[in-house]
């Protein structure tokens, strides 16, 4: 699948499934690279899921060698660069939030793991399968962002973005939630 030249304008909002992206796809520029999680939303089967795990997997391996603040920082240049290829990627796409994309779920479950650190490897799963839950149902402030921001450009973009980071606002309340009543 090679980026098409059409501009966002003239695209059709359509019932059709979205395209699946390729290898070759997601080699032929870095923003496909980043926004299908290099590689994660190549997955045909929950792509999200399988996002978020590969999240997990690299904050476990990147956590031995950043320091929390280097970690965050980390998180904000990955937002903003995810939302610069998120945007693109989608416009190359010709779909406004193509499932295949999955940087919206490393960053976001990225900074649940980040803000509710220290945690062992019990209370991460549980952080993953309520962002997963937030993520996948959309309940109430979820659902309610998602639908905020969507089309083309740096609005879709950040709207593939924003819902996910509401999903993970959502998984760190019912985490302070359970921390502070247990």
């Amino acid at each position: 699948m090679d980026a098409p030249s059409a501009s966002p304008a003239s695209f059709a909002a359509s019932a059709a499934p979205a395209p699946r992206p390729t290898v070759r796809f997601l080699l032929a520029h870095p923003a496909h690279f980043i926004a299908l999680g290099l590689g994660a939303g190549l997955s045909r089967n929950a792509p999200g899921t399988v996002g978020t795990l590969w999240a997990w997997l690299a904050f476990l391996l990147l956590q031995h060698w950043l320091d929390p603040l280097r970690l965050g920082l980390l998180i904000v240049f990955a937002t903003l660069g995810g939302w610069w290829a998120c945007t693109l990627t989608a416009r190359h796409m010709r779909v406004a939030d193509p499932g295949a994309i999955v940087w919206d779920e490393v960053v976001a479950f990225w900074l649940v793991l980040w803000l509710a650190m220290p945690m062992g490897f019990w209370g991460q799963f549980w952080a993953f399968v309520l962002f997963r839950f937030f993520d996948a149902v959309k309940p109430g402030p979820v659902g309610w962002a998602d639908g905020l921001f969507k089309g083309f450009g740096w609005r879709g973009g950040w709207g593939i973005l924003f819902d996910d980071l509401v999903a993970a606002f959502c998984t760190l309340l019912v985490i302070a939630l359970w921390r502070f009543w247990v």
